[in-house]
Formats: structure tokens, sequence, C-alpha cells
């Protein structure tokens, strides 16, 4: 040290006559500084000893005190980090979708998966009143509570955007003005919008920056490529809209970086090659996402820290030709009462046989029939039925194949309602309901099972059962009036 340097100086500013250093293991923890002795004269050497001597025993115990305080300080750092994860997953939690669009001919599937540190992932489903389906995924830059505010302000801004019955480009062109001025500095909004017409399978989008999707065809993969700039960076932008028409049997892919920049113990990238190859290689005997999950697992190995979250959609249409099997339907089957002689198609679905998909034909039931205002107690009834009778077509009739759906028919008159379901069983007919024995199926003297058409004819006011060498069909009919209306009394 210079004898002029500005710490001597200030050292000698201060008064300070003796300088020890308080050393432990060999780390320099602090200074002793002693001012002039109050007898005026100067330490002497044995003062010196003595204070090294103090220095040596007091240098630990400070810095114990100093390793207690950052502990301390780290353990308050660690619980508002852990305290502020636990908001931006609440946020997250709150704001995905509770659950899947139920599209008759159509099989939607999600997952999403945060990371530790909770990026800004986010996807989400907007129902129009013409049928049609927004579906958005995106990803914003940055973690925690920051990232989860802004994709709770993203969605907002564009699902008041998408209901204004906007186009995909004008939808992400007017989110994109909206959040600019209010994002935080260096932060912007990676997303793709698309809109899916279920009946023509016509998907418009658009793409702001987002990993590209794949679409998935007899001609092999695709990517659904739309330009623009990722929402939040600057004012003013344009987004190119696309569209691609869906046919039977096409699936698209949405995803998030998460997938493909997931590494291994190599630090090598699962990357867009592997996905590509994995999508194209594809059999279909498995839902994609399980696919792709296992193979990202196998790929990771189990010692695998996820960075980034990573959520999937895939969208994907039935490869049956529904409509026009369910159009070609024959007459109802029930005899015609006063008023019966001219029925009215409130709805006509195909059910791919899938475990799961008899909430789909539920729910798909329950809006078609809404506008008859029936009392609580019968829709709900009326749906059980409907779940469980598309659950016995898919399992017994079709044997949960996928390329052969039910199809389900919802037709109305002055007095009647009927929902008309059938597979593509084939072979013994269906028995008419009637009461199980219970003793004896208790005792293993008949099949457990059995209860299925027991519990529908219970729900309904009648149960019809049609059976022929290619198809088992099941007629539920609730009466809306006279003498037999509400016969299995609600």
């Amino acid at each position: 040290m210079h004898l002029d340097s500005p710490a001597l100086r200030a050292i000698k500013l201060a008064g300070i006559k003796v300088v020890i250093p308080l050393i432990s293991q060999g780390e320099l923890v602090g200074l002793l500084n002693l001012g002039p002795r109050m007898s005026e004269q100067d330490y002497s050497t044995y003062d010196r000893t003595l204070l090294n001597d103090l220095a040596t025993q007091a240098a630990p115990a400070l810095r114990v005190a100093q390793l207690v305080r950052e502990q301390r300080s780290q353990a308050l750092e660690r619980e508002r980090i852990e305290q502020e994860l636990r908001v931006a997953r609440l946020i997250q939690k709150t704001l995905l979708p509770q659950e899947l669009p139920s599209l008759p001919g159509w099989h939607l599937e999600s997952y999403y998966q945060p990371a530790r540190a909770v990026g800004g992932d986010f996807y989400d489903f907007l129902y129009f009143e013409d049928g049609r389906l927004g579906i958005l995924i995106g990803d914003v830059t940055d973690k925690g509570v920051p990232a989860a505010l802004v994709m709770a302000t993203t969605r907002s801004i564009l699902r008041s955007n998408a209901y204004g019955a906007l186009s995909p480009g004008k939808v992400l062109e007017q989110t994109n003005d909206l959040l600019h001025p209010d994002i935080p500095p260096n932060m912007f909004v990676t997303c793709l919008y698309a809109i899916l017409d279920p009946i023509s399978g016509q998907l418009q989008y658009a793409n702001a920056g987002h990993d590209l999707p794949y679409w998935r065809h007899k001609g092999g993969i695709s990517e659904l490529r739309a330009t623009g700039m990722p929402l939040g960076l600057m004012p003013g932008m344009a987004y190119e809209e696309k569209e691609a028409i869906l046919a039977p049997g096409d699936s698209v892919l949405l995803y998030s970086d998460g997938l493909v920049e997931a590494h291994n113990t190599k630090r090598d990238m699962f990357g867009f090659p592997r996905l590509m190859a994995l999508l194209g290689e594809y059999k279909g005997n498995m839902p994609v996402i399980d696919l792709l999950l296992g193979q990202l697992a196998e790929f990771t190995g189990s010692e695998w820290e996820q960075e980034d979250d990573v959520t999937l959609v895939t969208l994907r249409r039935s490869e049956s030709s529904g409509e026009s099997e369910i159009i070609t339907m024959s007459t109802p089957h029930i005899d015609e009462k006063p008023g019966d002689s001219d029925w009215r198609v409130l709805t006509e679905m195909s059910i791919a046989s899938e475990p799961g998909n008899e909430r789909q034909a539920m729910e798909q039931v329950g809006q078609a029939v809404r506008a008859l205002n029936l009392p609580e107690r019968r829709l709900e009834k009326l749906k059980t039925a409907v779940a469980e009778a598309t659950m016995n077509a898919m399992e017994h009739g079709n044997k949960y194949q996928p390329d052969k759906p039910v199809t389900i028919q919802v037709l109305v008159s002055q007095a009647t309602l009927m929902v008309r379901i059938r597979d593509q069983g084939n072979g013994k007919p269906i028995a008419e309901p009637h009461t199980p024995d219970l003793e004896a199926k208790l005792a293993e003297l008949q099949s457990p099972r059995g209860w299925g058409l027991f519990l529908i004819k219970n729900l309904v006011d009648d149960v019809h059962v049609i059976s022929d060498e290619h198809h088992h069909t099941l007629e539920l009919i609730l009466y809306l009036e006279g003498d037999n209306y509400g016969s299995k009394k609600s």
C-alpha cells in the first residue's frame, strides 16, 4: 500500500493508530481499529502482541456471526422466492382452462407442467356463438410473478379482442398495440391464435413469434407458418394470416419451447428435428401427448431438472365421416303420438370411441336441449343416461376402436324428446333392459355386468333397443307433455 494512498489518508484523518486484521481460516473477515491511547503513550510491543492474540480469538467468532447473518438473509430470500412462486402458480392455475372443449368429431388434449421457477406459458380456448372454437397458446419471457402477471394481462386482452369478432391477425395486432405501453422492459410474449370451424375443418391462424405448430396429414408433416413479431416489442405490427383445412384423421400439435429446448446430461437439446421425426413415425396407437412425454423422459433421463414450462395442446379430427352416417339414420322407432309426426333435429354428432368421450356426448346433448327448459333434475338425469349409453356403445359395441364412432342424434317433436345413440357393433343383439338379480350377482351366479341398461331405463321415461347385423341403437325417450310426462318421477 502506498504511503499516500486514499486508504491511509482516511485512516490518518480518523485518528486510527493501530489496525489489526481479523483473519479466520485464511480469510480476512474484518479489521480491529484503535485510536490513540488515553495516556498519550504509543502502543507497546506487549500491547500489540495482546491485541493480535485478541484478534486471533475474535476472528472466528466474528466469522460465525457473519455466517449466521448470511444464512438468515438467505433463508428470508428463499422464503420470498417460494412465496413468489406460490403466487405465480396460483395465478397460472386460476387462468388455465379447467376442462377441454367438447366438439363432435374432434378430440382435444392438453398438458401443462410448470418448471420450478414457473415461466409464463399459457393456453386457452374461446367458444363462439356460431360454433367455432378459438385456440390460444403463448409464452411470456421471464419467470415468476412478473411473467405470471404479464400472462394474465395478455390473456385478458386477447380474449377481449377475440370476442370482438376479429380475425386472428387483427386480434394479435390490437393485442400488441394495447400491451406494448405497459409491458415491463425486456419482456415480450410469443403467441399463436387460431380459429377452428369444426364443420368444415378450416383452421385460420396467425403467429406472434411462437414455435410453429405441426400439422399431421396424409401427405406427411407440415409446419403451419405465419409471420409476425412477438407481442409487446413495438407498436404498429402486422400479423400474417394463414389457413389450413383439416381433413378427417388430420391433427395439429401446438407446443411451447420448453419441449424442444429440454436437454439431457450432455446438454444436447430435444430439438425440432427430433419432434418432427417422432410425429412422422407416430402410428396412432396412443395419445400423441403420451408419446412425446415418454420420449422426452427417455431423452432427458431421471436427473433432468426442468428449466422451463412444458405446454402441449393437440387437436385431432376423427377419422370417421360421422355427419353423413348420422344424417342417413332412419326415422324414429318410437310409436307416433299426437304431435309426433313432425320431428325436428336439434343436433347430430359423431363421437370417437375413446375412453372419456362420453362426457363430450353428455355436455353436447345438454347444450342442444337447453332451449327446451327441462327441469334441472330431468336434464341431469338425461345427461347421465346419455353418458352411460355412449360409454356402453364405445366399449361393448365398438370395442374402443377410434375409427368406429358412436353416432348420436337428438330429435324433438311437440310431445317427445328423443336421443338416439348408435354403435357399429354386430353379432349378439342387446337384451331389453330388466331389473338385475342382485342376489345372483353377489353370489357370482350371474355376470357382474348388466347394470347399464337398468340404470338408463330408470333415468329416462322410456328406452327402445334396436339391433341389426351392423348396428346397435338405443333410443332414450323423455315425454314433454301429456299423460306420460315424467313417467320416471324426477
